[in-house]
């Protein structure tokens, strides 16, 4: 049965569309582009493009039906709350559920690629990736206690410095492009390019992150379709460039590079690759970990408020409000799963097959639940239409990687069993209810 509460009603944020901007570089970007156009130029070689470009065109209708949703409803809750109002409370603890407890291991994994970076540019092994690991976990934390208005802030920056860097390393590069690399264009057949694309799809996980930020923008119903259309044309040309790049720049060492970035900048200046690759993937790391930490306070906050976590997290899941409490958990989580890589030697991973895992759950709840909500003949449902042949091609790729969210769906249901909580009265930190029978008359 579809819930029939509203998201509360938008109080106004402080995010402006150019820092939305900002937070959905980093978000999305991420810590795909360090390593990952050299992993499918060996899977398919230049044909790998054509991967690029596939997954380039099916994260649009992604982004686009999460930015209508957000602007439609601006709320902490972000997806969680779409499938709250599409299909009911325990179908919003679920997804809330696979969102939160997918952020740790991935922030572990993501600050482990970064701290791998420092440590071949340092030395020091291991021990240097973890403390640099470690330490970066800490500023990010840091950033996000003082505040989504100042995440907001230092994320601009980062994501102007980050989109420099690519913007500088490929243009510097290219004056020594070969088009002879292109040639054979698939070495390793056309059936290889499906498998480049499955490498690809951590590049294009994120969309979702910003959808529990968009009650703290200014004006969401204009500033979130801008923030996202921005992005995608940001994101898209920087992936498709950086990838173009390294493979008629490095040709076959394309395939072969630990830091195919590095590698371009050191190609067009000169100087030391390792120490270049470190400065590139701090920024990636630093965006993506901010971006996601940010997104994932707020929505341990509003899961709080809404009966689905600890009632003792609600307390910041209003525009404005700082969610320190649920930071400090999801952070602790974190630092959790740092330290379990650290003692065990299992690697990164493991950690990014899970969150993998569970996000592509979250996209298939929230494009789902973009289909009930979302008013007929919109643009926003014409998105979401495409973006559910998207997310069925997402699902297949998993495969058996979605038993992780299957396991967080089944302890996010005892939860609720143990608990049989509703949603808790009104206080400071959670909305009143009003109906949305106009809301679903409109689609």
């Amino acid at each position: 049965m579809t819930d029939t509460t509203a998201t509360p009603a938008h109080q106004g944020g402080r995010l402006s569309a150019l820092q939305g901007t900002a937070l959905y570089v980093g978000a999305v970007l991420g810590t795909g582009v360090i390593a990952l156009p050299a992993l499918a130029a060996e899977a398919a070689g230049p044909a790998s493009l054509i991967a690029w470009l596939l997954l380039v065109i099916i994260s649009a209708p992604l982004a686009a039906t999460f930015a209508a949703l957000g602007a439609r409803h601006p709320d902490a809750g972000g997806v969680s709350t779409y499938a709250r109002l599409a299909f009911g409370h325990k179908a919003a603890a679920v997804v809330g559920w696979c969102f939160y407890l997918a952020v740790p291991p991935g922030a572990a994994a993501a600050a482990l690629f970064g701290g791998a970076y420092v440590s071949a540019a340092l030395g020091g092994g291991f021990t240097t990736t973890a403390v640099a690991a470690f330490l970066l976990m800490c500023v990010v934390t840091a950033t996000n206690t003082a505040g989504v208005q100042l995440a907001g802030k230092v994320q601009l920056a980062a994501a102007a410095m980050l989109v420099t860097f690519l913007v500088v390393a490929v243009l510097v590069a290219l004056p020594h492009a070969d088009t002879a690399n292109l040639h054979p264009f698939a070495p390793h057949g056309w059936d290889a390019v499906p498998g480049a694309a499955a490498l690809l799809v951590w590049s294009f996980v994120g969309w979702e992150t910003i959808t529990h930020l968009t009650g703290e923008f200014k004006r969401p119903a204009r500033d979130v379709p801008r923030a996202t259309t921005a992005a995608i044309l940001i994101i898209g040309v920087l992936y498709l460039a950086v990838a173009f790049a390294i493979i008629v720049v490095l040709g076959p060492r394309a395939a072969e590079a630990d830091a195919p970035l590095g590698e371009l900048m050191a190609t067009g200046l000169g100087g030391n690759a390792r120490i270049l690759a470190a400065a590139a993937a701090l920024l990636l790391t630093f965006g993506a970990m901010n971006a996601y930490y940010a997104g994932a306070a707020k929505l341990g906050a509003a899961l709080g408020r809404d009966g689905a976590l600890p009632s003792w997290l609600a307390r910041g899941s209003q525009a404005g409000q700082v969610p320190r409490r649920s930071l400090a958990v999801n952070a602790a989580m974190s630092f959790v799963s740092l330290a379990v890589v650290v003692a065990t030697g299992f690697g990164a991973k493991p950690l990014v097959l899970m969150t993998t895992g569970s996000f592509v759950t979250v996209y298939a709840f929230g494009i789902a639940a973009a289909l009930r909500l979302l008013p007929k003949r919109s643009a926003g449902r014409a998105a979401a239409i495409a973006a559910m042949a998207a997310v069925l091609v997402l699902l297949a790729m998993t495969g058996i990687y979605l038993i992780w969210p299957l396991i967080i769906t089944g302890c996010a249901l005892l939860y609720l069993r143990l608990n049989r909580s509703t949603a808790p009265p009104p206080t400071d930190d959670a909305p009143g209810e009003a109906a949305i029978a106009a809301e679903g008359s409109k689609a």
